[in-house]
């Protein structure tokens, strides 16, 4: 997900961002009107916004690709029977997307 900190002033939703990830899946750089039909598939974002957008994105996977980004020191929980710790299935029961 696109740091938000740097992001136009319009605030991208956690359900506009899941619909932003699912239409670059279907809409590749060679579509054509790419950015007009992410648009459309995110709901309530121009193409000028979803390009700013993927321009964010691009540029935190660069940061994090080249080391510019400190990996955060993660706790490590015990995990269940299905390789997913409670925590996990917490937070998925409480997303709405």
């Amino acid at each position: 997900m696109a740091s938000n900190s740097r992001s136009s002033s319009s605030s991208w939703t956690l359900k506009q961002n899941k619909m932003f990830e699912r239409a670059l899946a279907v809409y590749d750089k060679d579509t054509p009107d790419r950015w007009h039909n992410v648009a459309y598939a995110v709901g309530g974002k121009s193409a000028d916004e979803v390009k700013r957008h993927y321009d964010i994105l691009v540029e935190d996977l660069i940061n994090i690709e080249t080391d510019c980004v400190p990996l955060p020191n993660y706790k490590t929980f015990d995990s269940n029977s299905r390789g997913i710790n409670d925590f996990d299935t917490r937070r998925m029961k409480n997303l709405k997307i």
